[in-house]
Order: structure tokens, then C-alpha cells, then sequence
């Protein structure tokens, strides 16, 4: 892999993970980022990690990619700006970015239930109580 600089977007560990601004365009190229299974697969594994990410060759380890087939598709969700990159000596850590994810889940609510209250919630459906008809 060759090295990556981390990109201005990124949400330095420990700081707010509040969303930034979308509009269709973005919203348009980060589903369409993740509407392939590698991709939501590597995306998946980074949010789960948390903020400080995974060196590429454990990403290709856990998830048992070649190295061509993971830099093909963390460049597609880096141009997304869904993930970053840093370098730290000769390993390039990937990490989930947590501001550009939440802005997209605010798009994709924001008009929820045409601006009421809504008793839908992000947690799991195994979480969620079910209505009685």
C-alpha cells in the first residue's frame, strides 16, 4: 500500500462525532460506496473498531482480502470520505469517519415522520418494542 496522509475530515480520537452538513450529491456517492459488500464489510468492521482504526494488513487479515482487492475499496470509501488514513511509521492505519457517517444518518432521518416525533429508534430490531395493532 502506499502511504496516505490522514484527511482533513477526520474526527481526532476522543473529540464530538456530531455529523457535517450533507447534500444529495454526497449522500448519493457515500450509499453508493457502501452498496457493495466488501466495502460495507470494511466500513462495518472500522465503526466497530472506533477512532483510532486498523492497520491495513489487519483489515486484509480479519476480513482475508488480498492486498489489491482492499486498496481498490478503501480508496473508494476514502474518496468518500467515509474513511481516513494515517501513517504511523511504515503502517497505514484506516479508521472510520465518524463525522461524515453521522452526517449521512442525519440526512438520511432528517425529514423523518415529515418532522414529528417519531417513536422509530437506531437501535437494533431486536431492541425495538413492537406496536400492538
Amino acid at each position: 500500500m502506499r502511504s496516505a496522509k490522514a484527511m482533513p475530515d477526520r474526527d481526532p480520537p476522543g473529540q464530538p462525532t456530531t455529523g457535517t452538513a450533507v447534500d444529495d450529491p454526497d449522500a448519493v456517492a457515500r450509499l453508493a460506496a457502501l452498496a457493495q459488500e466488501t466495502r460495507l464489510a470494511i466500513f462495518r468492521l472500522l465503526v466497530q473498531q472506533g477512532p483510532e482504526g486498523l492497520a491495513v494488513g489487519e483489515i486484509a487479515e480479519r476480513l482475508q482480502l488480498a492486498g489489491a482487492t482492499l486498496s481498490f475499496h478503501l480508496k473508494e470509501l476514502a474518496h468518500a470520505q467515509l474513511v481516513a488514513a494515517r501513517q504511523a511509521g511504515r503502517f497505514i492505519y484506516y479508521s472510520a469517519n465518524y463525522r461524515t457517517m453521522n452526517g449521512l444518518i442525519d440526512y438520511l432521518t432528517r425529514n423523518c415522520c415529515q418532522g414529528a416525533n417519531c417513536d422509530i429508534t437506531c437501535a437494533p430490531a431486536a431492541q425495538r418494542k413492537r406496536r400492538n395493532p
